[in-house]
């Protein structure tokens, strides 16, 4: 448990291949993962607006939400920034919930912490839904704010009750239809 945030309820790997690296878990049995293809998510990195593209995995193992993440490489990213550093991949972020970024934000300031946000997403000009900041005095895995939001609430459900009832075989690999918000077998 973080002093700062509560709960670790994420591990985010950066990954150069995400098809391998959702393989690589379902082999030791964490799945099924519900696969995303993400674009023109508006954000800013270090401070300059960006509209991010990456694929995504996501999968539970109990009540940790494994993240595989590869990015799109002609956008600018943290996750792009981190292959160039690790081209092999691995841990590049921890993910908290919390019920308000900026206020989780100012607890830093009042508690003196010394970090920089590197990447935020959501709507313009505030991007609410996500923060990834880095501290300045121990740099490393970086943390991922998440806001709370009925979406949020609702896909995690989705996927952590996947994850409940798998039988380790069954459609490993899975998409959300926006239509319906189901999981569905990926063809």
């Amino acid at each position: 448990m973080s002093a700062l945030f509560g709960p670790v309820v994420q591990q985010g790997y950066v990954v150069p291949d995400v098809e391998a690296a959702m393989r690589h878990w379902l082999a030791r049995g964490v799945g099924p993962f519900v696969f995303v293809d993400i674009s023109n998510f508006p954000g800013s990195y270090d401070g300059e607006p960006i509209m991010a593209a990456m694929q995504a995995g996501f999968a539970y193992s109990g009540d940790q939400q494994i993240e595989v993440i590869t990015p799109d490489a002609s956008h600018p990213s943290i996750y792009k920034d981190f292959l160039k550093h690790t081209p092999q991949g691995g841990l590049q972020h921890l993910a908290f919930w919390v019920d308000d970024i900026d206020a989780s934000l100012a607890e830093l300031d009042q508690r003196e912490v010394n970090y920089k946000v590197w990447q935020r997403y959501g709507e313009p000009p505030d991007y609410q839904a996500h923060a990834y900041i880095d501290l300045a005095d121990a740099p490393g895995v970086m943390i991922q704010l998440m806001a709370r939001s009925d979406f949020y609430d609702m896909m995690f459900g989705l996927l952590h009750e996947a994850a409940r009832t798998w039988d380790g075989s069954t459609d490993p690999i899975r998409v959300m239809d926006p239509a319906s918000g189901s999981l569905i077998a990926r063809r």
